[in-house]
């Protein structure tokens, strides 16, 4: 994972094994520091308002910085699964994917519903993640985001 921001509650990453491809679109997740959380059920309440105004801002961040560095994005789409984990020893966490939408879209093509099979079969294995720089633009995004709101 590529770190972009940490809250009192939360992480910001860019995924190294991306579902959406760098040009597509890009992929980030949010997860808690609090070990345990299976799924928002599990969250306090305090937590719970931390999750959904960070999703907010990330999102907004995400939005901004990638259409400077050159990718259309046209929308967040915004999931909390966990299916992949369920039969595993550890079981399923509790973390958010924001899903960047490129109107120029290639694979995962704008306007269309996300294609997310399991990893297992090599669909994601030649996406681009996020780089460095885009990790960058949308950390300052977020910080300048954060400090509009104070």
């Amino acid at each position: 994972m590529l770190y972009i921001h940490e809250s009192k509650n939360f992480t910001v990453e860019a995924r190294e094994k991306p579902h959406i491809t760098r040009t597509d679109g890009g992929h980030v997740v949010i997860r808690p520091k609090r070990e345990g959380i299976v799924d928002r059920q599990g969250l306090t309440a305090e937590e719970a308002t931390e999750l959904m105004e960070l999703t907010i801002v990330v999102g907004k961040a995400m939005a901004i910085a990638l259409n400077k560095r050159g990718i259309d994005i046209g929308r967040i789409n915004y999931q909390d699964m966990g299916n992949w984990s369920v039969f595993k020893a550890e079981g399923a966490r509790l973390h958010i994917h924001l899903y960047g939408r490129a109107k120029s879209a290639k694979i995962q093509k704008y306007g269309d519903a996300m294609y997310l099979p399991q990893r297992e079969i090599g669909f994601y294995d030649n996406f681009e993640p996020l780089n460095n720089e885009d990790a960058k633009e949308i950390k300052r995004e977020i910080d300048s985001i954060i400090k509009d709101k104070k």
